[in-house]
């Protein structure tokens, strides 16, 4: 009659010959979480490892493959857990901040047009500052100058003009449209210019 220690020893040959049967199951039950094959040959090794470290708490009668499986599941588990807390931060991560285009050129061109709008004439000037900077309506801003609509439409008509001819722009939209020479605006506009 064998000892207990020599069925304990028969019952771990005996688990461990299932296990080197089962590898390719594992195997491919490792690739349903990591397409890379290193990975899910690393995580196969992990859970093995864990496996076999703690055969003395697998219940006989039941399956090897499932309790296996089992710990291989909740393996890749905890590394997802460990990897979302050891991932940089948002603030750190040079890759999720968002492209933009350099602020030098904004700042000189701001300059520029700021410049331009102080060389306006008076009456001109406080229209572009009223309706293009403040936001104000033709109305409210007829009444703030004292003057009738049609007059505060033909001096902000005659501003925009002038600015668009001292900045040496076509229209009233090329002072503020990205060129594809940008990087970031050829990204948005998908490598075309508008």
């Amino acid at each position: 009659m064998p000892t207990v220690r020599e069925s304990q020893s028969q019952d771990s040959f005996d688990h461990h010959a299932e296990i080197v049967r089962l590898l390719p199951a594992f195997r491919a039950f490792a690739r349903t979480f990591y397409r890379d094959p290193s990975d899910a040959d690393d995580l196969v090794q992990e859970a093995l490892m864990k496996g076999l470290k703690n055969i003395h708490q697998f219940q006989p009668g039941t399956s090897i493959k499932s309790w296996l499986f089992t710990i291989m599941r909740n393996t890749f588990y905890t590394r997802v857990k460990i990897a979302a807390r050891e991932a940089p931060g948002d603030a750190d991560c040079v890759s999720s901040k968002p492209a933009a285009d350099p602020t030098q050129e904004w700042s000189a061109r701001g300059r520029e047009i700021a410049e331009a709008i102080q060389r306006l004439p008076p009456q001109q000037r406080e229209v572009m500052m009223l309706i293009g900077v403040l936001g104000s309506s033709y109305e409210e801003t007829a009444e703030i100058c004292g003057c009738a609509v049609g007059t505060v439409k033909s001096r902000l008509n005659r501003a925009r003009l002038r600015l668009l001819e001292e900045l040496g722009e076509k229209s009233a939209t090329s002072s503020i449209e990205h060129d594809t020479a940008h990087p970031v605006s050829s990204l948005e506009a998908g490598g075309h210019s508008r």
